[in-house]
């Protein structure tokens, strides 16, 4: 799997997925804050699979020279 997630996007997405995890295990947000675990995962691996599919990539890209 090649890295399709950049820097700001995967700092974005860990955070997020931290927030709705803490609101679901403190009860306050529904059974629908632990979706927070796909967007913590996609920032921990650094890679999205729609991403992918769409063929989009937020990665910076490095000057070959």
């Amino acid at each position: 799997m090649k890295s399709n997630v950049g820097g700001i996007d995967r700092i974005l997405r860990i955070v997020l997925g931290l927030v709705l995890i803490g609101l679901a295990a403190t009860n306050t947000v529904g059974l629908w804050g632990w979706f927070g675990i796909v967007p913590l995962a996609t920032g921990l691996i650094g890679w999205c699979p729609p991403y992918a599919l769409f063929g989009w990539n937020t990665c910076s890209m490095k000057n070959k020279t």
